[in-house]
């Protein structure tokens, strides 16, 4: 259940809507965001969107649309697909255009879908998840959230086939960040994570769980860490828009602190929710 957009026009998720010579497909030639929508309420969307236009400056798409048009353009397609709880995903690229590495003069192509969330199983946030290290093999600008995601895929594959549920990236020695999350660890009641650099994907939960610290008064700290700070930290846990917060209680077999979800990880989980029951957007 849910409905799909590209260009103008709504279609069916299981209908045939992307031709051949689609940039997107064939060079992964553009960005993308993914809402969460709470209530029918799309949760953060500005924030979602300034860093979609953020992303296509970076990699010099011509966008015409605003913001308040794509706020819009959302807002109507879950109107349309009748869901409530449900995810965003949006999509823009260079255009449809014969293959050539060259940017061609054609507008940008735009698609979206909305589906149902998932929710993550009530197990994995009582009893916490499992994770390996794995080189950090993207490429020098990961502050974008472009479409070459291999490198996230391989990662996560590798993770999945070791019975685990995300791979924390590591670069000479240093964590950057997940697959498709920001990586968090607890020492001592403060709250530790990389800071932003071209490295590492200015998350948006990233940023709610620095507003919920500051809230609850747990000392949010922007400071690089190594794998061995990882393993010997109190607590570690990982944030994205759809799982939102997930305590890690094991790396590489190793147990993290008691091996169980930590109470600063919970305690800002469940703030999220408070946030998310009673403002529904930020």
């Amino acid at each position: 259940m849910g409905i799909g957009y590209i260009n103008g026009k709504y279609i069916g998720l299981n209908e045939n809507a992307v031709p051949i010579e689609e940039r997107g497909c064939q060079f992964g030639d553009g960005i993308y965001e993914v809402i969460r929508v709470y209530n029918g309420k799309p949760f953060m969307l500005d924030e979602h969107l300034a860093r979609l236009l953020k992303s296509g400056n970076a990699i010099k798409l011509q966008i015409k649309q605003s913001m308040e048009e794509f706020r819009m353009l959302i807002k109507e397609a879950i109107a349309k697909s009748g869901l409530s709880n449900c995810c965003v995903y949006l999509q823009i690229t260079r255009g449809i255009s014969a293959r050539n590495h060259l940017f061609p003069d054609v507008p940008v192509s735009i698609s979206m879908t909305v589906k149902q969330i998932i929710p993550l199983p009530d197990s994995i946030r009582e009893k916490g998840a499992a994770a390996i290290f794995h080189e950090d093999e993207r490429w020098a600008n990961c502050y974008i959230k472009s479409l070459n995601l291999l490198p996230n895929v391989l990662a996560r594959q590798t993770a999945y086939e070791q019975g685990c549920f995300e791979a924390i990236l590591v670069r000479e020695g240093m964590v950057t960040e997940g697959t498709s999350s920001n990586v968090f660890i607890v020492k001592q009641g403060k709250v530790y994570t990389t800071p932003l650099s071209r490295n590492i994907l200015a998350g948006i939960t990233r940023m709610v769980v620095k507003r919920v610290s500051e809230v609850v008064n747990v000392q949010f700290i922007e400071q690089a860490f190594s794998k061995e700070d990882l393993v010997g930290a109190d607590e570690v846990f990982i944030t994205n828009t759809t799982s939102e917060i997930v305590p890690i209680v094991k790396v590489e077999g190793k147990k993290i602190g008691t091996g169980a979800p930590g109470e600063v990880t919970m305690k800002l989980y469940h703030k999220l929710q408070q946030f998310v029951a009673d403002l529904k957007e930020m």
